[in-house]
């Protein structure tokens, strides 16, 4: 089944509007670049299904999928019936994430993007659409969100005016771990990186705490020389920061780090243990 249709008029604005916040998780982006890099020869973009939820201030987009389509100058076929079946099996996996709408990658809004986003209307309470500009035409990947609103005189010509909305990037704890490998290959001759072990993690975020609390300290010691003006924002971020610190003595500290590095040792161990009786069990299998 395929949806199509002819182009019909539309328009976008440059300005931005107060609207719901779109928040972004790296998976996302990650599966529109690769269904761009995946696409079938000729295609000059790929659209896809946005999955996520949606609150009274923000809309998350957590997952995706890409649709087949293809579209020329006077038309656009979309493989609904694929996109049907899709959402089916993700819904089995994910039941809390629901269509809010779709992506497409470039840098501008088409004419057939018209068309596609009414079949999402009626899929969703008022989608977005999200472009990536998965080619870097700008020089950088540019994502933008919009959401849609009919303009026209009643009874006569109607168009569609999408309207910009903010978009931010969040991400899980474990999204950040992979965030993180990825930036690391591209200072890599290779450009791959190996997981690091656990404890090297612990090293790397304690480094980062120092760093951050030797600018903290830089900071404070300018405020007060008077080499850099007092700011009541950065102050109350700063107290704030302090009172969330647990008050605990340095010896009691001390223990319970100590108690917790023997434990992931002891944890380390067992598991190297066990990987080398596995193996041992199996060679003896195989005599």
């Amino acid at each position: 089944m395929s949806f199509t249709g002819a182009a019909r008029q539309s328009s976008f604005s440059n300005m931005s509007v107060y609207g719901p916040v779109v928040k972004i998780h790296p998976v996302v982006l990650a599966s529109i670049c690769d269904s761009y890099e995946r696409r079938n020869e000729g295609a000059s973009r790929c659209i896809g299904t946005l999955l996520g939820t949606i609150d009274k201030h923000s809309i998350e987009v957590t997952n995706c999928f890409s649709v087949p389509h293809n579209e020329s100058e006077d038309e656009v076929a979309v493989d609904m019936e694929f996109a049907k079946n899709m959402y089916e099996l993700h819904k089995r996996v994910s039941p809390t994430e629901v269509i809010i709408g779709w992506y497409a990658t470039g840098f501008d809004i088409t004419e057939h993007s018209v068309l596609i986003h009414e079949y999402y209307s009626r899929e969703a309470t008022n989608p977005i659409h999200l472009t990536v500009d998965s080619a870097l035409q700008s020089g950088k990947m540019s994502i933008r969100a919009y959401v849609s609103a009919q303009m026209g005189v009643p009874g006569k010509t109607v168009g569609v005016m999408f309207t910009p909305l903010s978009v931010k990037y969040i991400q899980y704890d474990t999204e950040r771990i992979g965030v993180d490998l990825l930036q690391r290959t591209r200072d890599a001759p290779s450009r791959t990186k190996g997981l690091t072990s656990d404890l090297s993690q612990v090293a790397g975020s304690a480094a980062r705490v120092q760093d951050m609390l030797t600018t903290v300290l830089a900071y404070i010691d300018d405020v007060l020389s008077g080499k850099v003006a007092a700011d009541n924002s950065v102050g109350r971020f700063l107290m704030d920061l302090v009172n969330k610190v647990p008050t605990i003595s340095a010896e009691d500290f001390e223990n319970m780090l100590n108690s917790n590095i023997n434990d992931l040792l002891m944890v380390t161990y067992l598991s190297n243990l066990t990987q080398a009786q596995i193996a041992l069990n199996e060679k003896l299998v195989l005599l």
